[in-house]
This record gives C-alpha cells, structure tokens and sequence, in this order.
C-alpha cells in the first residue's frame, strides 16, 4: 500500500515514462534520407524511456530542426506539419515536409592577392577555375566548406605553404533560389626548401635518412615532394612511420626547415601468415628480420613460404644505403614447383646494387642459377624441348629498370608503367651455354570519365641463343596464362605442351585490355580481354585467348581483383582468379 501510494505521488510531480511511439515522414527525396537519419523525433521513436514532457519537447523542436538540416542541402525555407493522434496505447506522429525550391549557387566573388597573383598567376588561375565548377550547383553546406578548403590547398600545395584564407561569406536569397558565395585567399611568399631536421632516431645514424632524401635546398616547396621524401623513408626496412613536415613561417619562405619525424621497427621481426592463391593454392609463409646486423644498421631478412604447387626458402643480407639512395645487397635462394607436369628445383645465389623511387627503380645485377627440370612422373624429357634434362647452371650479369608515371601509385586511372630487364651470360664461366635474356611489360591507363578507366597491358620476353637445344636454366625461360598475364587457364600452363606435361619456351608475349566501372569510391566492376602465348618458335606460334568480367575492391595496399574467365582454347575453360593489382 504504501509503495503505490509513493507511485502515485511520484507520478503527480513527474510525467511516468511510456511506451514507444510511431512516426511516419512524408518527405521528397531529396530531403528525406537526411530528415531520417538526423531528426530526433525520427532517431528516438524506438526508445521507450521518454515521457510524455520529452515527447511534446521533440514535437515543438521538429520544425526547426527540419529548417537546420534542410538548409545544409540548400532548402532554406521549408514548410512542416505535424499531425499527433494520441487516441491509441502507442502515439502516431506524422510529419509532412514541403522543403521547396532548392538554392543554388548564382554568383561567386574570388579575390586572390599575395605573390602568387604576380609570380604564378597560372597557379591563381586553377583556383578561380576550380570555384567556377560551384556555379549552378546546389548550394550545401559540405559543398561550400569543401570548395574554400580545396582552393586552399591548391595554393598550399606547390610554394605557398602559408596561404590563407581572409574572408569568407555565403549569401543565401530563399525567395530566389540563389545563393552569393565570398571567398578571399591571400598567397603570402612563395617557399623555397631549407635542410631537413630528423627527430625519432635512437639506433640507427642519421646519415640513412640524408642518403635517401631526394630534396635539393633552395628548390620550391611542393607537397608531394615531401611526400616523397616519407615514401623514401618508408621503404626503408628500419622505419615504422616517418611524418615529413615544412615550416610554414612566412619569414622563413626563403629557406623553410623540413621536419622529419620517425619511429623505429624493433631491431628482430618475425612474422607469419597464410592465404590463399588460385595460381599455387593455399600457403603458409614465415619471415624472421634483423635490421642491425653488426651493429652497423646491415639488414638480414630470411623467409620461408610454403604453397602447394611452390615452396620457397630465401635469405639476404643488405647494407644500408649509401649516397644516392643506393642499396647494395646479397641474396641466396632455393624454389620448387611442380607446375603443369614439371618438377623445376631452382638454387640461386646473387649480388644486387639498386636504387628505388616513386617514380623509377635501377638494379645491376650479378646471379647465379643452378636448375634442375624433370617430369614429376619421373619420365624422360621427349626430344624437342627447349630445356635437356638433368641440372643446368649460368651466371647471369644483368640489369633491371622501372619507370612508372601514374597519378596514384596505389589507384591508378592515367599514365603508364613499364619495366624492362636484360641479361647474359657466357659459357665457360660457370655457365652451360651462351645466351642472353631480354623481357619487359608495360601498362597504359586511360580515364573515362570522372571514375572509370581503361587498361592496356602488354609482355614481351626471349632468350637468344645460337645453339639448338639449350642448356638454360629453366627458371630463366618462359611458360604464361593465369592470373597475371592469360585468364581463363591455369597457372604457366601455354608453353610447350607435349604428352600433356607444359615445357619451358624461348619467347613470350602476351597483351590484354580491361575496361574499369566505379560503383563508389571503394567497389566497382570489370570486362577484360586477354591473349598471349609461350613458344620455342615464331613460325609455329599459336595464341591463346581469353574473357571475363570480375569485381574491383580498393583495399588499403591497392586494388583487389577478383574475376571470372573463360579460356576460349583447349585446356582453356571457366576458372576464377584472384589477386592484388599492385604496382610492379
């Protein structure tokens, strides 16, 4: 008695809480996801800890704050009705919005003064052309903030690190649908690059950081200069994160002190890992790393991969780089894979000297190979083969170059990349044959519109040797099809085919073009066209083709693929591929 009783007076002095109640929008759509998503008497109807005060408190609330959400997307004068029916157990709310006539934008007033207007006025330009693409669009307000911020960071981005801005103002006109938009930048000097100042080390000197920077004092400021001095860094197998930074004091334009900030890798690594590929199976991979190996900063990277069809155990030691970015390097190795009816063992020992950057990769080279081919049926090799059975050896000077000319290393849509790779090797010095040994690839990229692309791709490879049949290793001589070159067929199975095992061949080539549609910014969709072939012999060359479409994910280390062709040849067929399109 006494606890209703306490109810009761609670109640008198504090509306109880009660059930949920149900609310019905009838919005156009142009306002109605955002009016669902952020109108609180929308957002709350499935609580059923509101009282009836809170209730009517969301009631006298929802007009203006349908007028606050609406005006962000450019409706500044919508109408609101409300109509309640609190007849039942649960209210019914209902909510009529007339968000009217949307406002756009009309007139745009740029100023732009500083050194730019006179030194750079192209630079100027880009802005003001960069505004008039707002004209005639809706006016929001993400739209207008985005705008200011990315005519700013078109000044900032190339010499004037300091560029502000002044003044800004949007003028809306409900009645006329119009909206004025005010914007003024002011440049300030243009910056030129001081010396760079490294923060963060604790084992390793100073001089690894300077050896790889590839900024030059006195040359202008530009933001993706310094982005590449951090990629540089973030090759480097010492560095967990690097963050470049400039300056951004006007008095200091003249010569403005680079910031580098960074956090090391501990000096042992291990890692471990496993996957899935549809060209050698799955796989389980284990790399243990010392990156202070002498206490000199000297790096020992050894790593064993084990797939079904491949097995994999390497190790090198290289030095840190010396001036220039140059990186010198020693690697043995040792591979088998039984693949199309070939059993292919691979021992390799080498010296490598190379440089790398954003845009171009150098390598001289100095390997030796020792191969051994067989028939995994333990069979003898049938006579025209290019390879004679048993073990074959050749050292092989070489080198290798990469230019790549893209406007997105991760997400490419326009220009090129291209890689070539020439070696040779004599016989008598711990080589069989005499012989040399060209191969290169390239792909073009060509936009299509504002999210789309087409590309072109294409491989070219022959060893050259005056001798019939070659004493080469096999791991130096060519098979394709699968995933990187022909779809449709398995895995290196286009080369020489003879009782049904696929033998190594002199030359390849093979070419494809893949068309590219964005659904949004992270999935989209492809239809490719592939062809090639893997011979001994131009004369008795035979193509293979193949067609599919597939799905496009862009994750955070680059686009994955995963498509669907069919081989329109024999032992061609319907096979799924799946891989990480990176930047070779």
């Amino acid at each position: 008695m006494n606890r209703l009783l306490a109810g009761m007076i609670a109640c008198m002095f504090a509306t109880c809480a009660h059930a949920r109640y149900a609310v019905e929008l009838d919005a156009p759509r142009s306002v109605r996801k955002l009016l669902q998503e952020n109108l609180d008497l929308m957002r709350y109807q499935d609580r059923d800890d509101l009282n009836a005060d809170q209730l009517d408190y969301l009631l006298a609330t929802t007009e203006e704050q349908v007028r606050k959400l609406t005006s962000t997307i450019g409706f500044f004068a919508p109408k609101t009705r409300l109509d309640v029916d609190r007849a039942g157990a649960t209210p019914r709310i209902r909510i009529g919005v007339d968000p009217g006539k949307q406002t756009r934008v009309a007139n745009l007033d740029i100023g732009i003064k500083g050194d730019v207007v006179s030194a750079h006025p192209e630079q100027a330009a880009e802005v003001r052309t960069r505004w008039q693409e707002e004209r005639g669009k809706p006016f929001t307000q993400e739209g207008w903030e985005s705008a200011k911020q990315e005519g700013l960071a078109r000044l900032q981005s190339r010499r004037y690190a300091a560029a502000s801005i002044t003044n800004s103002e949007a003028r809306a006109y409900p009645d006329l649908g119009e909206a004025d938009l005010q914007a003024d930048y002011d440049s300030g000097p243009a910056f030129h690059l001081g010396g760079i100042s490294v923060s963060g080390l604790r084992r390793y000197p100073e001089g690894i950081i300077r050896n790889v920077n590839p900024l030059e004092p006195g040359e202008e400021y530009s933001a993706g200069r310094l982005v590449e001095l951090q990629r540089q860094i973030q090759r480097l197998p010492y560095f967990s994160n690097a963050e470049v930074s400039l300056e951004r004091d006007p008095a200091k334009a003249a010569a403005a002190p680079v910031n580098v900030r960074i956090s090391e890798y501990p000096e042992h690594r291990v890692r471990a890992g496993f996957g899935y590929g549809t060209d050698t199976g799955a796989h389980l991979e284990g790399r243990y790393s010392y990156n202070n190996l002498f206490g000199r900063a000297w790096v020992f990277d050894s790593q064993v991969r084990i797939e079904q069809r491949r097995q994999t155990m390497a190790a090198e030691v290289s030095m840190p780089p010396s001036p220039g970015a140059w990186v010198n390097s020693a690697r043995v190795s040792a591979e088998r894979t039984t693949l199309e009816g070939v059993d292919l063992r691979t021992r390799r020992a080498g010296l490598r000297r190379a440089r790398s950057s954003d845009k171009r990769d150098f390598a001289y080279t100095l390997d030796y190979y020792s191969d051994q081919l067989s028939q995994e049926s333990g069979a003898v090799l049938p006579e025209g083969t290019v390879v004679l059975p048993g073990t074959h050896q050749a050292v092989v000077a070489g080198l290798a170059m990469t230019r790549r000319q893209v406007d997105d290393p991760r997400y490419p849509r326009r220009g090129y990349i291209a890689s070539v790779e020439a070696g040779v090797a004599i016989k008598g010095l711990l080589t069989d044959q005499t012989f040399a040994r060209v191969y290169g690839q390239a792909r073009q990229y060509f936009p299509v519109g504002r999210t789309d692309a087409v590309i072109v791709r294409g491989e070219l490879g022959a060893v050259i040797s005056s001798q019939g049949n070659a004493a080469i290793p096999a791991s130096l001589l060519f098979r394709t099809g699968g995933t990187e070159s022909v779809r449709g067929y398995r895995f290196q199975s286009i080369g020489n085919t003879q009782g049904g095992v696929v033998y190594p061949t002199r030359y390849v080539a093979s070419g494809g073009a893949e068309y590219q549609h964005w659904f949004t910014a992270q999935w989209g969709a492809a239809a490719f066209y592939d062809v090639g072939t893997a011979t001994d012999q131009w004369s008795g060359k035979r193509f293979f083709h193949g067609v599919g479409a597939g799905a496009r994910w862009r994750s955070p280390v680059g686009v994955i693929n995963a498509d669907l062709a069919y081989g329109l040849q024999e032992g061609g067929g319907i096979r799924p591929h799946l891989s990480l399109g990176i930047v070779f």
